[in-house]
């Protein structure tokens, strides 16, 4: 796509000195159309995930290159956080809300204990374990795109993302990388990103119909990982 650099997600991701791991999703600034990070999750979710800035990576024939070692890659910021909630108990002397679980792990039997939160396993299942969510960390203002996200038609669902294409230069996306039907009978194609109305926690949504779309042309991606 001449001077484009694309990023399929789900594609390998090295450093300098070794392969650090894949791309499992991108950030977006929705208002310039700028990519702005790439979120490489390591392979077997063997530890966090990193947010990648753009300005670091090249993106390959066969693979995504960053320009950074394995320890410049580790000292970046995670991709995701923990929030332990509120332990509502009210052991120990401390009030409702006034303390957080925060889970233990022995180093004998792997028991998990969850500070304020109790102990033991019953039934089977961990007994007062801490409370916790996972959430993606994302820069304020900018929206993250994943693969198998939706992309929506004028007149109904199309497909599902696939990745970007970007101009090395700027960063600027120029399409979407779409994958389009089902499974006996999918193919890629590019979307334009003047075509791109919006990017939101939804999907992406055009202002082409399925129509439109399906007389783009194909194309290949078979080189991603």
């Amino acid at each position: 796509m001449g001077d484009t650099a694309e990023y399929s997600i789900g594609s390998e991701v090295t450093c300098s000195d070794g392969i650090c791991g894949e791309l499992s999703r991108v950030v977006v600034d929705p208002v310039a159309r700028v990519l702005t990070h790439l979120v490489v999750e390591p392979k077997h979710r063997q530890g966090q995930g990193r947010l990648v800035p753009i300005d670091l990576a090249d993106a390959g024939a066969a693979e995504i290159k960053l320009r950074c070692s394995m320890a410049e890659f580790d000292a970046l910021e995670n991709a995701e956080e923990t929030r332990f909630l509120p332990d509502v108990t009210g052991e120990m002397g401390y009030g409702a809300g006034e303390t957080y679980a925060w889970p233990y792990y022995g180093l004998g039997g792997g028991a998990l204990v969850g500070m304020g939160g109790g102990l033991g396993i019953a039934g089977g299942e961990l007994a007062g374990a801490p409370q916790f969510t996972i959430s993606d960390r994302v820069p304020k203002g900018e929206v993250e795109v994943s693969r198998g996200e939706p992309v929506h038609a004028s007149d109904g669902r199309i497909g599902r993302v696939q990745g970007l294409v970007i101009d090395p230069q700027d960063h600027h996306v120029t399409h979407v990388l779409l994958e389009q039907g089902h499974l006996w009978g999918k193919k890629a194609v590019t979307i334009p990103i003047g075509a791109v109305e919006q990017v939101t926690v939804d999907g992406v949504r055009l202002n082409l119909t399925k129509d439109e779309v399906r007389e783009l042309p194909a194309v290949d991606l078979g080189h991603h990982g």
